[in-house]
């Protein structure tokens, strides 16, 4: 009697095993990308093109490739969210002062107005 051997490749050398905490340290530690595109075309006219890229890695090896995005994102970073509302209230207080310097302006104007108004009611 003959056995087959298995016709599965082995995934570790014999004798060895891996658990999944194991994978997911290599799979972080080393990052893994997965890339595809949809494309939807009829007669031969592109009608919708998706790609998609996924990194799976860690924040120090992502950061080491120089993917950094959620730190600017106000909905993942607290510091982002900080800084936006820091410029938006620079933003609406530079917009208050130049209404404000605006009304000053005119209220000189309103106010000569005024004074002559009496004046040449008087004169006629």
């Amino acid at each position: 009697m003959t056995t087959m051997a298995s016709r599965l490749p082995e995934p570790y050398a014999q004798g060895s095993s891996a658990n999944l905490a194991d994978i997911l340290e290599r799979v972080l530690d080393k990052g893994i990308v997965i890339a595809g595109d949809i494309r939807i075309n009829l007669l031969d006219i592109e009608l919708l093109t998706v790609k998609l890229r996924l990194i799976v890695a860690s924040v120090d090896k992502a950061k080491e490739m120089g993917i950094d995005w959620w730190e600017d994102d106000p909905a993942l970073s607290s510091g982002a969210r900080r800084k936006e509302l820091a410029r938006e209230n620079s933003e609406l207080r530079e917009r208050l002062a130049q209404l404000e310097s605006g009304s000053a302006q005119r209220e000189p104007q309103r106010s000569q107005r005024s004074q002559k108004s009496p004046k040449s009611q008087k004169e006629s």
